[in-house]
């Protein structure tokens, strides 16, 4: 291998699909892994109980956040689609919260997704998702998606929440589009040939 040389990396122009973590087991799994960071543990319970967009995760400012109450509502403007959008927190995103604003100084302009060296970046979440995933011996691919496509997978899978529901919190145009994304197509599609006539 040439110094530099990635043969992992995939080539230009082609898309890499992550996937959802798709066991409630696991998702505590990693929860443990990350009860002694409030910065780690609010970035992955903010990304798996909300369907945001790693960008639009790492933007969100302290201002929107403190003092708020379960399903309280922030207002947003997605990165992606320029979009006004307002998402409600429950319970466990604001707790994560309050503990990650209780362990540190944090000004109303601050980001609340901060580290050493500033806000943090989509390819830092990114890396730390993979290395979660690794650390609890999850075989796959993931990365900063899977925060989006678990709370979308658990939501369809494990809470019934129907297609159409979905799709509007994607802004998907069609079923199809929702199940591919979520990586549960070909699931939902082997249960049909499963039924006996």
């Amino acid at each position: 291998m040439v110094k530099g040389q990635n043969f992992n990396r995939p080539d230009p122009g082609s898309k890499i699909k992550v996937q959802p973590i798709k066991s409630l087991k696991d998702i505590e799994t990693v929860k443990k892994l990350l009860k002694d960071n409030s910065l780690h543990f609010a970035l992955f319970t903010l990304g798996i109980n909300t369907n945001l967009r790693a960008s639009d995760l790492l933007a969100i400012k302290v201002s929107q956040v403190r003092g708020l109450k379960p399903m309280g509502e922030i207002d947003l403007i997605e990165q992606k689609t320029n979009k006004s959008r307002k998402i409600n927190l429950n319970k466990k995103c604001v707790d994560a919260i309050n503990e990650l604003l209780a362990s540190r100084p944090y000004r109303e302009d601050d980001y609340l997704f901060i580290g050493q060296r500033g806000r943090l970046t989509v390819p830092y979440l990114n890396n730390l998702v993979k290395k979660w995933c690794a650390e609890i011996n999850l075989k796959g691919n993931y990365g900063s998606h899977t925060l989006r496509k678990t709370f979308g997978h658990v939501q369809h899978v494990i809470y019934g929440v129907p297609l159409p529901e979905l799709m509007v919190c994607y802004n998907h145009a069609t079923q199809k589009q929702t199940l591919d994304y979520l990586c549960i197509q070909p699931d939902e599609i082997r249960k049909v040939y499963a039924n006996e006539i």
